[in-house]
């Protein structure tokens, strides 16, 4: 038996931000910043709703997909570069709010980390010290946004996913994963003095685009598969130049590619499972479909999953 994802869920922000807000507020336009990213909208949580809020109801969606409850779960694990506090953890909340003292910890690897979170998680499950993980990529970096950066502001967007991981049959579940970092990029990527993402674009996009491709390549070889033998690939949603770039590497057509980044923007480490819970429910992904989950964040990190989608 494998370890593969057997519930799955998310939330998002009620308030949509178009476009047009910000240009009332910057020098930027809709269509520059649609041909630039792909960006039309993207969700921003108020001032109330704190990070650990949004993680909270995506596992509640999460477990109810799983048919299982919290009592269930041996391990929260959660990934995020924007928790309410350094500590307690996002991952000890979670636990609190639904009355559990199962192990807990957050990790931290930007828009990786659900990546990062999935690899960690199917590591416990394999060596059967738990029988239920529970993962979550979460964040709120609308308050680690700069609003007047006209570079970063039109990014980014809030969000959370969960996905509950045990042990999976008929071959189905993870088959390899490829994880990687180098740290020489830091400075392309970063939270400034101001506590505000400040990013080096050009660098990172470069970056990005040999680095996504590469690891989707390595992650099916890895698995003993082709290109051909991807049918649907899950990106992490920065920019839509970046995601064509890995579909082309891929030789994928633009129906087995996963985009949302219209309609949310870049939610970090919540970016790759909101999409998948999306392709989910628009009935795109099929049991037995081999997917690429792949995503590279600030660190520099990167990380990539192939994996047979059942429960």
């Amino acid at each position: 038996m494998g370890t593969g994802i057997i519930g799955i869920g998310r939330y998002v922000p009620e308030t949509v931000y178009t476009n047009e807000y910000f240009e009332q507020r910057l020098d930027t336009s809709d269509e520059w910043i649609r041909t630039r990213t792909g960006i039309e909208e993207r969700r921003f949580a108020s001032d109330e709703e704190n990070t650990s809020d949004l993680a909270i109801k995506a596992t509640e969606k999460a477990l109810k997909n799983a048919n299982i409850t919290m009592n269930d779960i041996g391990l929260i694990v959660v990934a995020t570069a924007t928790p309410d506090q350094v500590f307690p953890t996002v991952a000890c909340q979670i636990g609190e709010h639904f009355g559990v003292k199962c192990a807990a910890m957050d990790i931290s690897a930007a828009c990786s980390g659900f990546i990062y979170g999935l690899v960690t998680a199917s590591q416990y499950i394999e060596n059967n010290t738990y029988e239920h993980v529970l993962v979550v990529g979460v964040e709120k970096l609308s308050k680690i946004t700069n609003f007047e950066d006209r570079n970063t502001a039109i990014l980014f967007g809030d969000g959370a996913c969960a996905a509950v991981l045990s042990k999976v049959s008929d071959g189905r579940g993870i088959l390899s994963f490829d994880l990687g970092s180098d740290g020489s990029g830091g400075e392309f990527l970063f939270l400034n003095d101001e506590q505000f993402i400040d990013m080096k674009g050009r660098e990172v996009f470069k970056f990005a685009v040999r680095q996504m491709g590469d690891s989707a390549v390595q992650v099916l070889e890895k698995a003993g598969l082709q290109k051909e033998d991807c049918d649907f690939l899950v990106p992490h949603q920065a920019n839509i130049r970046i995601i064509e770039a890995a579909r082309e590497r891929l030789g994928l057509p633009s129906e087995k590619v996963s985009i949302t980044v219209n309609k949310y923007g870049n939610t970090s480490a919540a970016s790759i499972g909101l999409s998948l819970v999306e392709e989910l429910e628009q009935g795109k992904i099929k049991d037995d479909d081999i997917l690429v989950l792949v995503g590279f964040g600030g660190g520099l990190t990167w990380g990539s999953i192939a994996l047979k989608w059942g429960k």
